[in-house]
């Protein structure tokens, strides 16, 4: 791993010595931040209506099977009435988006100032575009206004978001809502992980977790998820 210049000086940083003032005036002032992204996020998706969120990699190229297949899932979500949230940047993000868009729905970007990547796509509806420094906010609001999660192929990123959403539904932290991961050939060996290893071999989780998401391969078999899920309880948006 080669280390740069940058990343250098933010650990020697880190380790430096500061005084206690100091510290307590920058963190102070970081607070004021992080509430102004907070109460920023609330008063803007208050309104938004249901939604779900759909996760991916922002490196998917347009010609790639799964940003052709998020295009349609987001789609045909519209088409039942619910629009659609992603993290605001390009390819998987720009796909569902760009699905929304053609349906008429909602189509919320909820972008994270990175130094690479990262760029709001031209989808978003102009005023549900909204922009975050920081990702534990922008986990909240994607959590707190979602009515369901779509998992199509991604990095780390969305590793940690499709885990922070199960774990807050299996500590009851939130109501339970559908998880579901798209592309069987893409999540089968972290599942077989989590089942042989994480379950099996240590049993750091219950065999009722893995009932907290459904794996699937077409549009029509994310969307019905969704919708069935909602159903047991005569639930549909209102559109």
């Amino acid at each position: 791993m080669i280390m740069t210049l940058d990343k250098e000086d933010k650990i020697r940083k880190a380790f430096a010595t500061k005084e206690t003032r100091e510290v307590l005036a920058s963190d102070s002032w970081k607070i004021f931040k992080i509430m102004s992204e907070f109460v920023n996020g609330f008063e803007r998706m208050q309104e938004i209506g249901p939604c779900v969120s759909i996760f991916g990699s922002a490196r998917t190229k347009p010609n790639n099977k799964y940003y052709i297949l998020a295009e349609e899932i987001a789609f045909k979500l519209t088409q039942e009435g619910y629009g659609v949230i992603t993290g605001g940047g390009p390819g998987i993000m720009e796909a569902a988006n760009k699905g929304a868009k053609r349906g008429k729905g909602n189509s919320v970007g909820l972008n994270i100032n990175l130094p690479f990547e990262q760029r709001p796509n031209e989808y978003i509806d102009r005023d549900k575009s909204i922009d975050f420094n920081y990702f534990f906010v922008r986990k909240t609001i994607f959590l707190k206004y979602s009515q369901g999660f779509i998992g199509m192929p991604g990095g780390f990123g969305t590793i940690d978001e499709l885990f922070e959403s199960l774990t807050l539904v299996q500590t009851n932290k939130i109501a339970e809502f559908p998880v579901v991961l798209v592309g069987r050939e893409y999540w089968t060996g972290l599942i077989d992980w989590i089942k042989t290893t994480m379950l099996e071999q240590e049993q750091n989780i219950n065999e009722v977790d893995l009932d907290l998401f459904k794996i699937v391969d077409t549009a029509d078999e994310a969307v019905k998820h969704i919708v069935d899920f909602y159903s047991r309880y005569m639930l549909k948006p209102n559109f």
